[in-house]
């Protein structure tokens, strides 16, 4: 008998271990496919809602926000770009690679689940920053993106423009703090199982396993 699960996913799409997460996810649903099925949910939780309209560069932004050290961050990039690779995403980690708000992204991504288009618009926006290295947070590269996935552009226009859409993210990403979550990604399933981090498939799948009682 086919059993049903609600996950509820918290990240960013600056952070690269969101997407890794939900990489890890997509293989672990697949493997449980013929007995369960999952409803997803995208939720906002923005690492700089403080950053600069023009962004910083990447790596100086780590240095600054976490100490990490060069020779540190060159062994992340090469670990991450690793995990990528095996789970079918690609990093393209550059030098100039700059960190970028991503309020407006989450502005559409909470406005496009009402589409069924949420999933995605998130990996186009996850593959959009990370593979290609465009500025996520510029209207006109939103448009594009969203225009790739047949959004209608004039609705995105509005929703982009609408402050109680920025106000919206804002509320979204309090509740979860004030829920007790302050990293990405997270993963709530049926709104009470909580997993932090970018789990490994095989945790996910004996995760699932128990939760959905099979």
């Amino acid at each position: 008998m086919m059993k049903s699960i609600r996950i509820d996913l918290v990240s960013d799409l600056v952070c690269p271990w969101c997407i890794i997460g939900y990489k890890n996810l997509e293989y672990a649903l697949l493997t449980l496919s013929d007995s369960l099925k999952a409803e997803i949910y995208w939720h906002p939780f923005e690492l700089n809602p403080m950053m600069k309209p023009d962004g910083q560069n990447l790596r100086e932004h780590i240095a600054e926000k976490y100490g990490t050290s060069l020779d540190a961050s060159i062994a992340a990039r090469q670990t991450i770009t690793e995990l990528g690779l095996g789970l079918g995403f690609k990093f393209n980690f550059s030098d100039d690679m700059k960190i970028y708000n991503t309020r407006k992204a989450h502005q559409l991504l909470l406005w496009s689940q009402s589409y069924n288009l949420q999933l995605e618009l998130e990996i186009a926006l996850f593959r959009a920053y990370f593979t290609h290295g465009r500025d996520i947070s510029d209207s006109g590269v939103l448009l594009s993106i969203t225009d790739s996935i047949g959004l209608e552009r004039s609705l995105c226009e509005q929703i982009l423009d609408d402050e109680s859409w920025a106000e919206a993210v804002s509320s979204t990403e309090y509740q979860w703090l004030e829920a007790g979550i302050d990293s990405v990604p997270t993963m709530i399933i049926n709104k009470k199982h909580l997993i932090s981090g970018a789990q490994p498939t095989e945790i996910l799948v004996d995760t699932l396993l128990d939760i959905a009682e099979l």
